[in-house]
């Protein structure tokens, strides 16, 4: 692919706004993220992050701020930003009716490359993501894994220094997604730069740095561990608790909620995962909830996230 990483950055997004009329889609948004890392895009639907790609792609320009992909402005120079990148779209974009080699060759043919050449970079990007076997089936008869695969082998044909992708595992199964997700980290260590929306925390935690986009805004951004050990996420004077409750797990969570001292509850398997008030004691905890343990739980990325999510709400009631 392109190289190492040489620890400059791969995409540059600083004090970015994008507005289409009177909706603000982004509102002054900023990150950074290193040529050959894995970042992680999360937030609900409707928060910007497909907005967000589609500047990074150079399909849009910024109503102010800049965005940089690989050292090119997208708003001045967008046609060398389109060469450089590879997009893998949630949905599936490629042609049904068409087998995965006769899809390859025409992404290959889309990208301007010609003969050897373009056998060469079609047979490598198969190779690497595994749909080599798969050369001769239709795509639209293809499991949902395998379409994401060769949606992957399509995007990366022109060997782009950054790849983007949306939600690239929603939809299938737990095997498949681990196994984009080796690809993705392979990439990685030829110097690719990955930004990767999703809505699994587990993805997420996989991420050398995440950012989580809620109502436009970049609420958080950083490394999973520095952001479950923000202060916000487990405030001065509570702290986190997990309380095994077996199989009557749903109906203590009904009496954890109804709680004065607990702040959040919910459930994680047959236990309560709790932020609780400093002055309620353990003994006290497992005595209303009926536990028949009680232990520490450190913050979760998905704590972490619904905790801004909490402040957020609470700081803009009109929102």
């Amino acid at each position: 692919m392109s190289g190492a990483s040489d620890g400059q950055a791969g995409v540059v997004v600083q004090g970015v706004s994008r507005d289409f009329g009177p909706l603000r889609a982004l509102d002054r948004v900023s990150l950074a993220v290193a040529r050959g890392t894995v970042f992680g895009l999360l937030g609900p639907n409707g928060s910007g992050k497909s907005t967000l790609i589609r500047l990074l792609c150079g399909l849009l320009a910024p109503s102010e701020g800049v965005v940089e992909v690989d050292g090119l402005d997208v708003a001045s120079r967008g046609e060398e930003v389109r060469r450089r990148v590879g997009y893998v779209p949630q949905r599936f974009s490629l042609y049904d009716d068409l087998t995965v080699a006769e899809n390859l060759d025409f992404y290959a043919a889309a990208y301007g490359l010609r003969g050897a050449e373009r056998r060469r970079r079609r047979e490598e990007a198969a190779a690497l993501v595994g749909v080599a076997s798969q050369g001769g089936r239709l795509a639209g008869v293809l499991s949902g894994g395998w379409r994401q695969r060769l949606s992957l082998a399509a995007a990366i044909m022109h060997r782009p220094r950054v790849l983007l992708l949306d939600e690239p595992t929603a939809g299938i199964d737990p095997v498949a997604r681990r196994a984009l997700w080796d690809l993705l980290f392979s990439l990685a260590g030829e110097g690719v730069t990955l930004l990767v929306s999703t809505h699994y925390m587990d993805e997420a935690e996989r991420c050398s740095r995440v950012g989580y986009l809620f109502q436009s805004r970049l609420l958080a951004e950083g490394p999973p561990d520095a952001l479950r050990a923000r202060p916000d996420v487990t405030p001065s004077g509570t702290r986190r608790l997990e309380a095994e409750l077996g199989p009557g797990v749903a109906a203590g969570l009904a009496r954890a909620r109804a709680l004065p001292y607990v702040r959040e509850a919910t459930i994680f398997g047959t236990a309560l995962h709790l932020l609780v008030d400093d002055r309620a004691t353990d003994a006290a905890v497992a005595r209303d909830l009926g536990a028949r343990a009680l232990r520490p739980a450190p913050p979760s990325l998905e704590d972490a996230f619904v905790r801004l999510t909490a402040l957020q709400g609470a700081e803009r009631p009109g929102r």
